[in-house]
């Protein structure tokens, strides 16, 4: 997973408000409700000492949301009196809740994204196609291609010494237009960084299409029948497949992570080894159990990679603070440009205190040889 989308938390100082609110609308009372919930959080932030400017914006921000249909939550970070960043979450957060402390809690927000999976879907026919490009974390982009092919779409069956010349046109046509959908494919694959392309619709026209689709996009294609352009029809199917190659596609890159990790032969294992190949700008990608329970704490200074698990550790000056592990490994990873995969208990069981690190170096020095705590 990519954090850069929350460098801007920590690019300003706190004290850090950080919100987690159901902002669910699909009761009639649901408005009162949001209030009622609201009220509650304000009050906590209160009673942690969060200045009312900063209360403020964040109640501007719950109060003046674009409603979403259905079940759903935000995350307001705030410091300052001033709002740097606010997602909707796809599903209401396993609970409520207002914290206020030195860094922004960002844990339950990338724990719930997940791994973000940029994809293109395209629906097509003869005459062209209706698409959709999602990048990672962003707003959908919508485009309908039309070909440039004209008339005629459609094999005659007239018969006579016209027929094949009317066939031959009718083909020419079908290819013309599936290599102007397959060059929007791409163009759309392109802007966003598709890790999929799901090519739904009419079976011969997906055919030419896929057919000239530059390779880097075929190798990452998964054509399917379901769906039609046709007015009326259930786009029920062609989403199933959709969120399934989606899902696919996330999973992939975990068990890759994971492969990746084992490969080391458990260096970078547990905590201790990952706050010291975080000092040394070592890790590429932390492996971290996901656990809403947890409690852990570190200590860091001024910068990123200053993040020890005793203050006498930290290599840099100034007064050492001592947060959130969580909260402290995750400033470590974007001040660091690293990723993260984020794991659920079951898929990493015996992961040394619940986290680790694919490094981008070994070295004789590196730390973690043996795994766990030393």
């Amino acid at each position: 997973m990519q954090l850069s989308f929350l460098r801007p938390l920590y690019d300003r100082r706190g004290p850090w408000c950080s919100v987690y609110l159901d902002a669910s609308r699909d009761t009639e009372d649901a408005r009162a409700a949001l209030d009622l919930r609201w009220r509650a959080l304000a009050g906590q932030l209160r009673q942690q000492g969060a200045d009312p400017a900063t209360v403020d914006a964040i109640e501007r921000v719950v109060r003046s949301h674009e409603p979403m249909p259905g079940d759903y939550g935000i995350a307001v970070f705030a410091t300052r009196g001033r709002v740097v960043l606010s997602e909707y979450l796809s599903a209401p957060p396993l609970r409520d809740l207002a914290s206020v402390a030195s860094l922004p809690h960002t844990m339950p927000l990338v724990a719930q994204r997940g791994e973000q999976i940029s994809w293109v879907r395209v629906l097509a026919d003869r005459t062209g196609a209706d698409a959709i490009a999602v990048g990672a974390g962003e707003l959908p982009r919508r485009a309908q291609i039309r070909g440039g092919g004209g008339f005629p779409i459609r094999r005659p069956n007239a018969g006579g010494w016209s027929q094949s010349r009317y066939q031959r046109a009718a083909d020419e046509v079908w290819q013309r237009n599936a290599g102007d959908t397959a060059a929007a494919t791409a163009e759309l694959a392109e802007r966003v960084d598709a890790d999929v392309v799901v090519l739904a619709g009419d079976i011969r026209a997906t055919g030419a299409i896929a057919a000239q689709l530059p390779r880097r996009w075929q190798d990452v294609l998964v054509r399917t029948d379901a769906g039609a352009r046709t007015g009326g029809a259930d786009p029920a199917a062609m989403d199933d497949v959709t969120v399934q190659v989606i899902a696919e596609a996330a999973q992939a890159r975990v068990t890759a992570a994971l492969d990746r990790f084992g490969s080391q032969q458990d260096v970078g294992a547990g905590l201790d080894a990952v706050v010291e190949a975080l000092q040394r700008d070592q890790v590429d990608t932390m492996l971290l159990v996901d656990d809403p329970s947890a409690t852990g704490q570190l200590w860091i200074g001024a910068a990123p990679d200053e993040i020890a698990t005793e203050p006498g550790r930290l290599t840099g000056a100034g007064d050492p603070q001592r947060v959130r592990a969580d909260a402290a490994l995750l400033r470590a990873l974007v001040g660091t440009d690293a990723q993260l995969t984020v794991l659920a208990p079951e898929e990493a069981p015996q992961l040394a205190d619940g986290v680790g690190a694919v490094l981008r170096y070994v070295d004789a020095s590196t730390p973690g040889r043996g795994g766990g705590r030393g």
